[in-house]
């Protein structure tokens, strides 16, 4: 099967890969229908993610139809529709039990990362029960992609943890993909504003179009000050980071109000600092949170009455065989690439 591989720090390739095989009795082995690339993936070709070792095939999200299950999967049956979870959980583990997927003791975020992932014809997704959705009958796959990932790391890690209320004030640093996740689902607790920050103007225009009340280009260094402005002097209650670079984490803790959250979803490869010296007084709160997938079965639903529409974060197609062309696209001028397997 075709897959692309990760080979070290700034280096990947399209190679032919064995068909994954069954190797515990709840595994499950799934053909790609249709996957994507994530800014995680951007993160680990430039050597931020350790853990993922060279020869890895990348990729941690897609939907499917099940080709094969182990004797002990009792929830699928092949020919199956599937969305697959960017988290693997046991269910059974302490973690998972407390509802803390993301560090199931023999899962949590390992596709793509410890095992081979997404980004091939085949995958082979351990803990099938409980790591896989079923995929209602009828349902826009392409736009359930972008519940294996983004909008539940955007509303979980972003919107959940930041504490987004009824009538507060937020701002997200970074208008990519996850940002724009964020953006989405914050809409859900109807705040009074929502400040979206990032260095492209293309991004903020995409920003506005999906409910952001303010606009801010911070390529001027001024951010800082046109967020006080915009809130008398005040800051915000919630200050979201969804970049994953210390400049973006300085800003949060520059605009967060007295009493507010800085809620991180960026994946951070180097030190960042913590300016305590001027928060220790201001009665912060500061999260740190790899998504659990928890809150995946009521977006599901979300997007299937329409509350919400994923759709809208999908901007390039591609075939399998051109996804070093989806890499290269993937960018400032790119939301989330489609990539049919």
């Amino acid at each position: 099967m075709k897959a692309l591989v990760y080979l070290g720090p700034g280096r990947k390739q399209v190679e032919d890969r064995p068909k994954p095989e069954l190797k515990a009795s709840d595994d499950a082995i799934v053909k790609l229908s249709k996957t994507t690339i994530c800014g995680t993936d951007l993160h680990i070709l430039k050597g931020d993610v350790p853990s993922c070792a060279p020869g890895r095939i990348l990729g941690h999200e897609g939907v499917g139809v099940i080709d094969q299950v182990g004797v002990g999967v009792t929830a699928f049956h092949p020919g199956d529709h599937v969305l697959i979870s960017c988290i693997t959980s046991c269910g059974k583990c302490e973690y998972c039990r407390r509802g803390m997927y993301s560090h199931c003791t023999t899962g949590g975020w390992i596709l793509g990362n410890e095992i081979d992932g997404t980004q091939a014809e085949y995958v082979r997704i351990p803990h099938a029960d409980t790591s896989l959705y079923p995929i209602p009958q009828g349902a826009d796959e392409e736009a359930l992609v972008m519940l294996s990932d983004i909008l539940p790391t955007g509303f979980e890690c972003g919107v959940l943890n930041g504490k987004v209320a009824p009538g507060s004030t937020v701002a997200i640093v970074g208008a990519g993909p996850i940002g724009l996740a964020s953006l989405l689902t914050a809409q859900f607790y109807s705040p009074a504003e929502i400040i979206m920050i990032d260095l492209d103007d293309r991004r903020l225009q995409a920003a506005s179009r999906f409910g952001a009340t303010q606009i801010i280009n911070s390529s001027n260094g001024q951010a800082a000050a046109k967020v006080k402005a915009l809130t008398e002097g005040r800051g915000v209650d919630t200050a979201i980071e969804a970049v994953g670079v210390p400049a973006t984490f300085l800003l949060c803790q520059d605009i967060v109000a007295p009493g507010g959250v800085i809620a991180n979803i960026g994946v951070h490869g180097t030190k960042v600092d913590l300016h305590l010296e001027r928060l220790w007084s201001a009665n912060i709160a500061i999260t740190t949170r790899l998504v659990d997938t928890v809150t995946t079965p009521m977006l599901l639903k979300t997007v299937q009455s329409k509350k919400i529409d994923p759709k809208l974060l999908i901007t390039h197609q591609f075939k399998l065989d051109q996804i070093l062309d989806a890499y290269e696209t993937f960018g400032p001028g790119a939301l989330k690439v489609i990539i049919e397997a």
